[in-house]
């Protein structure tokens, strides 16, 4: 016992293990992500409605989203954003590999009579041969990427991108960061019983990792019959480490806001949102 609460609170290596693929495949935990998402009033997997609404329509005037307007969203959900997308006549695609997520989507876009092309796929093996006029990444889903999943990452959005399109993501500032603390804790059926139907118990332990500005949420469950555990990963950046990730690639950084609804950048905020534009040709600056 004493070598297994050793193993617990563990600290790996920052992005060691990669254990999306639990949270999101599982049966059982997919739904209840599901459910979260679909939760108008909190911000946890998604946002609340109310900032949904005004951030799409920020977006839709920011992108002059019609019908001539190609979209791709990565990490799409249930469809909260794609559906509103696709309202405006833009021809959409949503990828996410939470199947229970886009059945979801299917089904809505079925009764709202919306031709939605959705995906069932880990969005960093996600190809295809159409071109975009905007690719979108919503929920500070590309903070949960490491380094090397971050530039696969981009070099797909600049290899999907018409000449001139352009990429909408979110990410978390060094301010959130800071407001975090390292923490162990221990609890019977942890969030109301999130991770099984039948009774557990999980450790959850938070790792800061001050060189990589990286904090990790690290779940133990342990149920009667099988031990998991989930690595909840998540990168914070300052406003030029991110432009740099972009302008490595050979993105041009156009715009930067405090978050994806075009409010006014502010380096006091938690969150920052990012324009950034595959050239038109080579002497574009």
């Amino acid at each position: 016992m004493f070598k297994e609460l050793i193993e617990i609170n563990s600290r790996p290596k920052p992005f060691q293990f990669y254990t999306a693929d639990e949270l999101w495949t599982d049966e059982y935990t997919s739904k209840q992500m599901l459910n979260y998402h679909l939760n108008e009033s909190i911000d946890l997997s998604s946002r609340n409605k109310n900032f949904i609404e005004k951030s799409e329509k920020w977006i839709a005037s920011r992108f002059d989203i019609n019908n001539n307007t190609v979209i791709a969203d990565f990490g799409c959900g249930p469809g909260l954003y794609t559906t509103r997308f696709a309202e405006r006549g833009a021809n959409v695609t949503g990828i996410d590999f939470s199947e229970n997520s886009i059945n979801y989507a299917k089904k809505v876009a079925h009764e709202k009579g919306l031709n939605i092309a959705y995906v069932v796929k880990n969005y960093l093996e996600f190809e295809t041969t159409e071109n975009f006029d905007l690719i979108t990444m919503i929920m500070c889903d590309f903070c949960a990427l490491s380094p090397e999943q971050r530039k696969i990452m981009l070099k797909k959005f600049y290899s999907l991108l018409k000449p001139g399109g352009s990429v909408l993501l979110d990410a978390y500032l060094l301010n959130s960061f800071h407001q975090r603390e390292e923490t162990a804790s221990y609890e019977k059926n942890q969030l109301f019983g999130f991770w099984s139907a039948d009774d557990y118990y999980a450790f959850v332990n938070t790792f800061k990792y001050e060189k990589e500005k990286v904090i990790l949420d690290k779940y133990t469950i342990i149920e009667e019959s099988r031990k998991r555990i989930v690595y909840n990963w998540l990168q914070y950046f300052s406003k030029e480490s991110l432009i740099t990730e972009f302008e490595d690639i050979g993105f041009k950084v156009k715009e930067v806001y405090s978050d994806i609804s075009g409010k006014t950048f502010d380096s006091k905020s938690n969150e920052i949102a990012i324009v950034a534009k595959k050239p038109s040709n080579i002497f574009e600056k």
